[in-house]
């Protein structure tokens, strides 16, 4: 062994993996909240052909109670809790790399393993699992995370913001192209109409509007493809799963998920710094953050919410700036929830809850991939086949009862062992040296 590889070694045995001891509870319970919530909108995702998770009007029901579940969804959960989960994803580096200062580690290689192994871990999930994943867009965006580690607060939660807003961009500049896309496959409906036959050209604008429309508005008829296919085998799921996978990759992560995710990261680094999640600031600050995030996000999320129904949740008009208002709102109702929880950590209150999100929290790869086995073998069709045979406010309930799962599940898991065992293995992969599993 060389004399680079065994001071490596040397340095992974001191340093290893934050134990339970040393951990912030309250990221763990901060961590474990979100994790759970993020299954109210993902349960959609799970439920349902995938443009519906943007325009509810073709399946689900969207009157009476359904309608009630989708605005409460809306509300308090979209794109809420993805925020604070991708904050935290920051934060995490900060609290690692902190720790490997003070004991005089090199951390970088061992930063970069762990991100490499979780875009393995995020690819297979994607294609074989889930196409929802996130984790690959963790992985990309953490790529650039470390050089950036040194900067002060003040400029990661300013870059952060301006990458966040620059998303903003890039969705205006992407419905000015489907505006142009929709109107050159309208041309061609109507020579299609007039008995002409179209050209090449026209063909690949009539198959691109049509594939919007599938992502974004899907009609009654491309719901009931999908539903087939997700009601069918495995064999089939994985063919359609890979291009719709494929798709969010490229075009999905250079137009909308990189900026945000990447510039949530930035915003958590440098709350993580300000001590705003390991509830280090006064009971004062996260009573202001919660008032302010709640009178400030919720109103832009409620204006967001009725504008998209009055557009009947047109893509085109989405993109252009219907969207925007939640985009922008959820950002500040989760430092609502963030101050919430915060006050609920420095309290005495909900002691056994706490400590139940914070085991989720301690699990929350294991507990997110834990979501997308289950939920698939329930809706799809290897599994129970439930795909689009549940109303959206009945979703709720499946949601609820894997909450108490979870929490109930985790805590036990943590009694006896660890890491829960996808944490485990990453942490294995990355140290290169397999972890004690027993508690």
């Amino acid at each position: 062994m060389s004399e680079n590889n065994s001071n490596e070694l040397s340095a992974v045995r001191l340093f290893g993996p934050v134990e339970a001891t040393e951990r912030f509870v309250a990221v763990d319970i901060l961590r474990g909240f979100a994790l759970l919530g993020i299954l109210v909108m993902n349960i959609i995702a799970f439920a349902y052909p995938g443009g519906i998770y943007f325009s509810p009007l073709e399946a689900g029901g969207f009157e009476g109670a359904n309608k009630l579940a989708w605005w409460f969804s809306h509300l308090l959960f979209s794109q809420k809790f993805m925020t604070i989960f991708s904050m935290l994803f920051g934060a995490g580096l900060v609290l690692m790399s902190g720790r490997a200062k003070e004991k005089n580690i090199e951390f970088g290689k061992i930063y970069y393993r762990r991100v490499f192994w979780l875009f393995l871990i995020g690819m297979l999930h994607a294609y074989f699992i889930w196409g929802g994943d996130i984790l690959v867009p963790y992985a990309v965006g953490g790529l650039l995370l470390y050089p950036l580690r040194k900067l002060s607060a003040t400029i990661l939660v300013s870059l952060g913001a301006g990458l966040v807003l620059f998303g903003i961009l890039t969705q205006v500049g992407s419905g000015y192209m489907f505006s142009y896309v929709k109107s050159e496959a309208y041309k061609a409906y109507e020579d299609r109409q007039a008995g002409e036959v179209l050209s090449e050209y026209q063909l690949q604008f009539v198959e691109g509007w049509e594939g919007l429309l599938k992502s974004f508005n899907p009609t009654a008829e491309q719901v009931a493809e999908e539903t087939a296919v997700f009601r069918d085998g495995y064999g089939r799921i994985l063919k359609t799963r890979a291009g719709e996978v494929l798709q969010m990759h490229t075009w999905g992560m250079v137009m909308w998920i990189f900026w945000r995710v990447t510039g949530l990261m930035l915003i958590g680094m440098g709350l993580m710094k300000l001590g705003v999640f390991n509830a280090l600031r006064s009971g004062r600050f996260y009573l202001i953050l919660m008032i302010i995030g709640y009178a400030a996000g919720l109103p832009l999320a409620y204006y967001g919410g009725k504008i998209i129904i009055a557009h009947n949740f047109d893509l085109i008009d989405s993109f252009l700036s219907d969207r925007h208002w939640n985009y922008v709102g959820s950002v500040l109702v989760a430092m609502g929830h963030i101050g919430l929880v915060m006050l609920v950590c420095k309290s005495n209150l909900l002691e056994k809850l706490k400590r139940g999100l914070a085991a989720v929290g301690r699990m929350a790869l294991t507990n997110y991939l834990f979501h997308s086995i289950v939920f698939t073998t329930v809706f799809y069709g290897y599994g129970l086949g439930l795909f689009n045979r549940i109303d959206r406010f009945y979703l709720l309930f499946l949601v609820f009862a894997m909450w108490l799962v979870q929490l109930y599940l985790s805590p036990v898991w943590l009694k006896y062992f660890r890491f829960g065992p996808v944490e485990w293995l990453w942490r294995t992969l990355t140290y290169w040296r397999r972890q004690p599993m027993r508690a």
